[in-house]
């Protein structure tokens, strides 16, 4: 790339979405451990200085591009959340919450990352910032829940959004296979072994929102 500085914040910005999808793709292939701040500056056609007009670090990158994905999802969850009635049919609710997580692939490809990232590599400023940021985010939601199921308000409405973040993170890393795994649940004898995310979630949340209930 033939560097010159980015002089408008239109530009400021295109130079950051270039950073954010060459971060995207790298993390989804290669996990979050195998993939450095140089790696990253590569894949987008920038120097290592240049980078560091924009990022600190690998951590800053993923926490950035994790959050704006979490921010369309989140918006996109009340958005639905808003067309349910109070005391809505537990099934109708948990086809609606899986619906909005399916519809934000790229969410759900780095949310088995993010723990990675947050406990073991990021600092103490980023994480209360992230951190921060997450909670005024999942507020909006847990206040929907609040509303269709009035019992939740409060405190079971951010364990209901904890037990059902942690559901989706497992059935969502199980839900990408190897050519090894693929050949394995081709077979009879594995078929009920099989994962299947979509309807495994939505089990997983009416069950969790019946357990909670029973508290």
């Amino acid at each position: 790339m033939g560097w010159q500085r980015a002089r408008t914040d239109d530009k400021k910005n295109e130079r950051r979405q270039s950073i954010y999808d060459a971060a995207f793709t790298l993390f989804k292939n290669k996990g979050y451990e195998h993939v450095s701040f140089n790696g990253i500056a590569s894949e987008a056609g920038f120097t290592k200085s240049n980078m560091y007009r924009y990022f600190s670090s690998r951590e800053e990158i993923f926490l950035n591009v994790f959050t704006d994905l979490f921010e369309k999802w989140t918006e996109d969850c009340i958005k639905q959340l808003k067309k349910l009635g109070t005391d809505e049919p537990i099934n109708n609710f948990s086809k609606v919450y899986v619906n909005s997580l399916i519809a934000h692939p790229h969410f759900l490809d780095l949310t088995p990352l993010m723990f990675i990232s947050l406990e073991k590599n990021s600092s103490y400023e980023q994480l209360v910032i992230f951190k921060r940021q997450a909670k005024n985010l999942l507020t909006g939601i847990a206040m929907e829940i609040g509303r269709i199921y009035p019992e939740f308000a409060g405190e079971k409405a951010f364990k209901y959004l904890n037990l059902s973040h942690a559901a989706t993170t497992n059935f969502w890393a199980a839900n990408t296979r190897s050519d090894a795994l693929k050949k394995i649940y081709e077979q009879n004898e594995f078929k009920e072994l099989e994962p299947n995310f979509e309807k495994d979630l939505t089990t997983s949340i009416e069950i969790i929102i019946h357990g909670l209930k029973a508290i």
